[in-house]
C-alpha cells in the first residue's frame, strides 16, 4: 500500500478520478498553513506550536486545519524526505517505450517494484516515466533490475537518465501567490548539490525507520518515533540536526495532492543546452519559484535535452507560463525545448528505507 492507502501494484489513476482528483476550495488561512507546513516542519519538541506562530495562527486551529487537510486528501502526508543517494541507493529516472494501446499493463509491473516512487503517463514517444531506487545490498542492482522490468514489461526501449547534477529539488507548492510569483526568481542561482553517498551508522538507520512515513498531527510530534528508536526527544532531534548536517535528511515537510491542492498541471519541460551552459543555465532555471526539481541528465541520439526542469501550476496555461519565461530567459526555442505533460499519475509515494520489500521484490522476480 502507498502511503494514501492506494495500492501500489495497481496501475488505476485513482488521483485523477472526479471524486479524489478534483480541488478542493481553500481559504486564506489554509493557503498559508499549507505554504509554512511544506516549507519545513521544524525539528522542535513542539513543532505546530513554531507553525502556529509562523502562520499567525492560533495552535488549536493549526492541529485542526491540518488534520482537516489531512482528512479530506489536500495534503498527503507530514514526512522525512531523505537523500535517497546520500543513503547509498543507486537512483535514477528512467522513460520507456510501453505498449501506447495498453500502458496500464507496464504500468501494474513497474509499480510493484518497491524502489518505484513516480510513474506517470506523459504525451511523447517515450511514454512511461518512473523513478526508481536500490539499495546498497541489492543482489541485481539498479541495472539488472531494469533488464528485468523491461523483459517482464516487454518495453521496447528504455532510457536511462540518471541525475549527473542536482540543482534543485524542492516539491513547495506556492499555495498563496500567482501566475507571476510562480514564473519570477526567488533566490540567487542554485549551488549544484554534491550526490555522494554519506557515512551512516545502525543508530541513523534506527532513527529513520522510526520517522519514515506518515507522522500523526499531535502537539508532540516527534515524540513516538523517539520512543520508537529508543531514545529522547531532545536527543532524537539533535540526531535528525546532525543528520541534516550530513546531508542524510533534506528536511521534514507537508506533501500534497497537487490536484486536489489546486496545481491540476505539472508539465516536465526539457531543453537542449551546450555543454558549456549547463552548469550556468541550470542553476538559474532551478531559481524559478514555479520550479520544484531541476536536474543535469545524459543524453542520447533520440534525447538531445540535457536539463530538466518540473513545473506546477494551477492549469496548463499557468505551466506554460513558467516554462515559456525560462525559455525566453536563455534563448532556448524551438528543438532546444519540449514540454511532457503527464496525463496519467500512475503512482506517487515516499520511498522506505531500510525494509525487506527490496529483497523480497527480488526473489520473486530475479
Amino acid at each position: 500500500m502507498s502511503a494514501d492507502g492506494i495500492s501500489t501494484a495497481d496501475a488505476t489513476p485513482k488521483l485523477r478520478s472526479r471524486k479524489h482528483g478534483a480541488a478542493i476550495p481553500l481559504d486564506d488561512d489554509d493557503k498559508r498553513l499549507m505554504n509554512a507546513l511544506q516549507s519545513e516542519f521544524p525539528l522542535t519538541p513542539e513543532p505546530f506550536a513554531a507553525v502556529a506562530e509562523q502562520a499567525g495562527l492560533p495552535l488549536d486551529d493549526v492541529l485542526e486545519r491540518t488534520q482537516r487537510l489531512l482528512d479530506k486528501r489536500i495534503i498527503r502526508e507530514i514526512t522525512p524526505i531523505f537523500d535517497t543517494r546520500a543513503l547509498g541507493y543507486s537512483s535514477m529516472l528512467v522513460a520507456a517505450k510501453v505498449d501506447a494501446e495498453n500502458p496500464q499493463r507496464a504500468a501494474k509491473i513497474i509499480n510493484a517494484h518497491p524502489g518505484v516512487s513516480h510513474n506517470y503517463l506523459r504525451t511523447h514517444e517515450f511514454n512511461l516515466w518512473f523513478t526508481i531506487a536500490t539499495p546498497p545490498d541489492s543482489e541485481l542492482g539498479l541495472q539488472g533490475t531494469l533488464e528485468v522490468l523491461q523483459e517482464r514489461t516487454g518495453a521496447e526501449s528504455i532510457r536511462q537518465l540518471p541525475t549527473l547534477t542536482l540543482f534543485k529539488i524542492n516539491m513547495n507548492l506556492e499555495m498563496e501567490g500567482g501566475t507571476e510569483a510562480l514564473a519570477a526568481p526567488v533566490a540567487e542561482p542554485v549551488v549544484p548539490r554534491e550526490l555522494d553517498a554519506q557515512p551512516h551508522d545502525e543508530r541513523d538507520i534506527a532513527v529513520i525507520r522510526a520517522l519514515q512515513g506518515p507522522m500523526a498531527v499531535t502537539e508532540r510530534a516527534y515524540d513516538q518515533a523517539a520512543s520508537e528508536a529508543g531514545m529522547s526527544t531532545p536527543d532524537f532531534l539533535a540526531h535528525l540536526e546532525g543528520m541534516t548536517e550530513r546531508k542524510l535528511l533534506r528536511r521534514v515537510a507537508a506533501i500534497l495532492f497537487h490536484r486536489r491542492a489546486g496545481f491540476s498541471a505539472n508539465g516536465m519541460g526539457v531543453w537542449r543546452v551546450p555543454e558549456e551552459r549547463v552548469r550556468d543555465t541550470g542553476a538559474r532555471m532551478a531559481a524559478v519559484r514555479g520550479v520544484s526539481h531541476c536536474y543535469e541528465r545524459p543524453t542520447y541520439e533520440d534525447w538531445p535535452y540535457s536539463v530538466f526542469t518540473m513545473a506546477h501550476g494551477r492549469s496548463k496555461q499557468e505551466c506554460d507560463a513558467i516554462l515559456d519565461g525560462i525559455a525566453a530567459e536563455h534563448d532556448l526555442h524551438g528543438p532546444d525545448r519540449a514540454v511532457l505533460y503527464s496525463s496519467t499519475e500512475f503512482k506517487k509515494i515516499r520511498l522506505r528505507y531500510f525494509t525487506d520489500d527490496y529483497a523480497r521484490w527480488e526473489r520473486e522476480h530475479a
